[in-house]
């Protein structure tokens, strides 16, 4: 298989120099070229092919936003991974880089410590640019997120899970996403309509602030409101609470009441918040009136909470390879033969109104 081709677009030449060095020591993948700033950039892209652009976000003359629609008008499917600053302003103008079109994000390298930032290449930008180029599994495997040495691997063949002839009803509805989740959820989300009349959680892997603003952006596209989980909620009917960064999310019941607590206990998957996590504590305190959805993501984390989830008898919904950016979270529930249905992107709010509409339906009837 030819190496990724990698393109590298950012105003800082240490920068530059820092991610061509780190990225080289990985023979499967190959620095096709750099640009100082967009307009640079685009005129290059002919001759460059690249597989993969890593893109800054703050540039002089063009910047990455501006860059953004001009790739997509040229190469509508190559991913683009974006540098971001863990700021309220990175934060917001990396939402709009994903809604521009972006595949996905990571934080900005230091253009001081060459040290941190070959660490943070080896151990994060390189398994995202094998998981967005689809590399072998046995590429992939190297990624922590994937699998722990020594974890099984659920079997290549898709086995669903037969579907119960009677099911509980429905008290929540659990969510849990990744790469491309933003994205995923800007177009899940408002198909759910206004006076639904089950609480939904949201486990994203987004680091803080981004999870606030994530909330606010989906309240605006949305019938029901969103808000980014707090310690003590209560989880009312019709609402959508997404995780905070750097805290799980986990479903208590207090007094007949269903409420949320965050932590900050040890990651998951490397992952904080954690699908896992919350899906467990779905599982434990709804059993089978509960309903998973896996969508898009890379890693496994979601597969033990599925796993969990269906040891209580709760159905489970995955998205499909088709319309995934990356097909890491819902393959491994779909592989693993724990999921009921596996569907595109735009059938999967369908489905969850027509499953509590039939619920509705039936208290209705008896």
């Amino acid at each position: 298989m030819p190496p990724i081709r990698i393109m590298i677009v950012d105003d800082a030449i240490v920068v530059r120099k820092a991610l061509t060095d780190a990225l080289s020591h990985d023979p499967d993948i190959e620095v096709a070229g750099t640009a100082s700033n967009g307009r640079l950039a685009l005129a290059k892209l002919a001759s460059f092919h690249p597989d993969v652009i890593l893109l800054d976000i703050e540039m002089p003359e063009m910047n990455g936003l501006e860059t953004i629609p001009e790739i997509r008008k040229i190469l509508p499917k190559t991913p683009i991974i974006m540098f971001s600053t863990l700021s309220e302003s990175g934060a917001a103008a990396t939402l709009d880089a994903l809604a521009l079109g972006a595949t996905d994000y990571l934080a900005k390298p230091s253009n001081s410590d060459m040290h941190a930032t070959s660490e943070s290449v080896t151990r994060d930008l390189i398994p995202k640019i094998k998981a967005l180029c689809r590399f072998p599994s046995r590429i992939q495997s190297s990624q922590p997120e994937i699998a722990a040495p020594g974890a099984a691997v659920p079997p290549p063949a898709i086995r669903p899970r037969p579907i119960s002839a009677r099911s509980a009803q429905l008290k929540i509805i659990a969510i849990g996403v990744s790469t491309g989740g933003p994205e995923a959820l800007a177009k899940l989300l408002p198909a759910i309509p206004a006076q639904f009349p089950l609480p939904i959680v949201i486990a994203q892997h987004m680091p803080p602030i981004f999870t606030s603003l994530l909330a606010n952006r989906l309240s605006t596209k949305c019938a029901l409101p969103v808000r980014e989980g707090k310690m003590g909620d209560h989880l009312d009917p019709g609402t959508i609470w997404i995780a905070p960064g750097d805290h799980h999310m986990i479903v208590h019941q207090e007094s007949g009441r269903m409420i949320l607590h965050t932590n900050q206990g040890p990651r998951e998957n490397f992952c904080r918040p954690s699908v896992d996590v919350l899906f467990r504590s779905v599982a434990e305190v709804c059993g089978p009136a509960a309903l998973g959805i896996i969508l898009t993501g890379m890693g496994q984390d979601g597969f033990l909470g599925c796993e969990a989830l269906h040891a209580a008898g709760a159905p489970i919904l995955v998205q499909d390879e088709a319309t995934s950016v990356v097909w890491g979270m819902p393959g491994f529930v779909a592989r693993a033969g724990l999921a009921e249905k596996i569907l595109p992107l735009d059938q999967i709010g369908r489905e969850i109104n027509r499953r509590v509409a039939a619920q509705a339906g039936a208290a209705i009837r008896n």
